[in-house]
């Protein structure tokens, strides 16, 4: 396993496979979770057990948010509306919506609109669900290949939280070679400048 998967590519391999998995027919996001699963037991040479097939959509509930996270949302919705366009589906969600603590006020998921970012389908599902116009939002996310490359082709304005500024590699995702109209280090960092304006 290590020479054919070092662990620096294991999430660029994540990243690879749940891309694929999203590509295809509309499937939930637990059923792509646990094709990502089986895909790594393929990839690495190991047959998962069906606990631990299932064991990744279920730690979904676990995930903490980033450390930033939580009081940004706050600081922000103190001055805008915020909606959030997730991959994932709706009970997969919800212990999200909560450990982020700050009321929504639009939230689209991919069991939503049937289908997953990139796709400007989910885009344009979340304009109508937002009602404003594309000129008045702002996307802000942390991946360039499913936010800022629709993001940027529909017309939106667009921020990119780059978390991994000193790592290499675009991390659990699909590299994307395009820059956004913003980067910052955090959710904190955006808070900070919409304070400062």
């Amino acid at each position: 396993m290590g020479s054919r998967f070092p662990t620096k590519k294991l999430c660029v391999f994540y990243g690879e496979c749940e891309a694929q998995a999203e590509s295809g027919e509309y499937r939930t996001y637990r059923q792509i979770l646990e094709g990502v699963v089986e895909a790594f037991g393929q990839g690495l040479g190991f047959s998962p057990t069906v606990t631990e097939i299932h064991s990744l959509p279920q730690s979904l509930a676990n995930w903490p948010p980033f450390p930033d996270t939580v009081e940004a949302l706050r600081q922000l919705h103190t001055r805008y509306k915020l909606a959030i366009i997730s991959n994932v589906d709706d009970d997969l969600f919800a212990p999200t919506a909560q450990r982020l603590q700050v009321p929504f006020d639009a939230v689209i998921t991919a069991q939503q609109a049937g289908s997953y970012k990139p796709s400007l389908h989910n885009f344009g599902v979340a304009l109508q669900r937002i009602g404003r116009p594309k000129e008045k939002i702002l996307h802000v996310a942390q991946s360039l290949y499913h936010d800022v490359v629709p993001t940027r082709e529909l017309g939106w304005k667009n921020v990119w939280v780059n978390r991994r500024k000193n790592q290499p590699g675009p991390g659990a995702t699909i590299a994307a070679n395009i820059e956004p109209d913003l980067e910052v280090a955090s959710v904190q960092a955006l808070a900070d400048l919409a304070a400062a304006r």
